[in-house]
Formats: C-alpha cells, sequence, structure tokens
C-alpha cells in the first residue's frame, strides 16, 4: 500500500524514487549546513528534525510523532500509546562513551517514533551524537547491509553484535565528503533505495 503524500502518488515505486532523491538532497544539505547545531546532541527534538527535514516535502507526517502501531516480521516497535513516555526514556539515556550511545540507538530503534524513515533519520542521529561525544562517525560504506540488518534485529536482546560491527567502521574523519556521501548511499541500501548516487544529486547553487 502506498503510504499517503503530498505530491498524490498512487504508485509505490514511482513515490520510492521520488522519496529516495527528494531526502538524499535534504540529507545533503543537512550536512553543509549548520542547522543541526541549534539542537542538542542525542536529543528527540534533533531526531525529529533531522526527520521533518528529509521528508517534509515528501509526507504529511514528517517530523511528527506517529499515531498507528507498526511492525516489521514478527517484531512490533512501541505501541502508539507508550510511546511518548518511551522516547522520553530513550532520550535521557547516557550517551558519553561508544557502548552507551549505541545502547541508546538501538533502544530509539526499537520506539521506532515515526511512521516511515525511522533507520535512514536515526544513522544520521547517531553520526551527530558519536560527532558530538567522541569526535567520531560510522563509515557506513563499511558496514555489509546483511550483517548490519541481522545485528540489528537480534539488538533488542543483545545489542553486543551491533556494537561489534558498528565499531569497526568508526572514523575520526568527521568532515570527509566522500565518507559521508557513501555512507549516505549504503544508509539508503539498508533500506532498498539504490536508484541514485548522492554524488548526482547535489544542487549546485
Amino acid at each position: 500500500m502506498t503510504l499517503r503524500n503530498k505530491f498524490n502518488l498512487d504508485n509505490p515505486v514511482e513515490l520510492a524514487r521520488l522519496e529516495e532523491k527528494i531526502s538524499k538532497q535534504h540529507a545533503i544539505e543537512l550536512w553543509q549546513s549548520d542547522e543541526l547545531k541549534n539542537f542538542c546532541a542525542g536529543t528527540f527534538a534533533k531526531l525529529a528534525y533531522i526527520h521533518q527535514k528529509l521528508f517534509d516535502e515528501i509526507y504529511f507526517f514528517a517530523g511528527k510523532i506517529r499515531d498507528v502501531n507498526i511492525s516489521k516480521g514478527n517484531f512490533r516497535f512501541a505501541s502508539v500509546l507508550y510511546l511518548r513516555e518511551a522516547i522520553s526514556s530513550v532520550e535521557k539515556l547516557p550517551q558519553k562513551t561508544f557502548d552507551e550511545i549505541i545502547c541508546k540507538y538501538v533502544e530509539m530503534n526499537v520506539v521506532h517514533p515515526f511512521r516511515e524513515g525511522n533507520g535512514r533519520s536515526m544513522r544520521l542521529w547517531l553520526d551527530n551524537i558519536l560527532k558530538s561525544e567522541l569526535g567520531k562517525v560510522i563509515d557506513w560504506s563499511r558496514v555489509d547491509k546483511n550483517n548490519y540488518l541481522q545485528a540489528m534485529e537480534r539488538s533488542p536482546i543483545n545489542d553486543s553484535e551491533i556494537k561489534k560491527l558498528l565499531a569497526t567502521a568508526l572514523t575520526d574523519k568527521v568532515a570527509d565528503r566522500e565518507i559521508f556521501m557513501k555512507g549516505l548511499d549504503a544508509s539508503y541500501f539498508y533500506e532498498n533505495y539504490f536508484a541514485y548516487r548522492s554524488e548526482d544529486l547535489i544542487r549546485r547553487r
């Protein structure tokens, strides 16, 4: 079923291509600008802003807490009845060490606060926390898709696997354009978006 969108598209393939193109462009703009400095790292306000920035041109729910229950496979994400409370609890988790930061990331993934686009938004959010607290980011192009998805699927029970996987891809090249662009493409590839290369979507000023 195609999500209700601002372009009134009912073809899921056409919508997916448009969503990838537009949201990637906005992700690049976020990276190029200082917008995120207005929010504290690790807050839901920053995550919601990232989500809104990526998807506001496409979806009415961009940046808004979902009002429907969602699941993936046999796993049901946090119920809408307790969503705000769950978000608040995750927001308060410590984030001073790598292990704490990944734990917080895993817990926010369990909450899955938005109707769509959680993974792509949260990976940008995670990098922002790592950059703020440790002066590092994840080079997502070095994180295998299947290994990542399997580790994330098991992370609510045991997060040691995802911690180990992401630790091997840490880099202190936080301002490296190539690492960001390739990482953005990898992040979208995890969600089966691969029609456009980020480098080809840069809006020339």
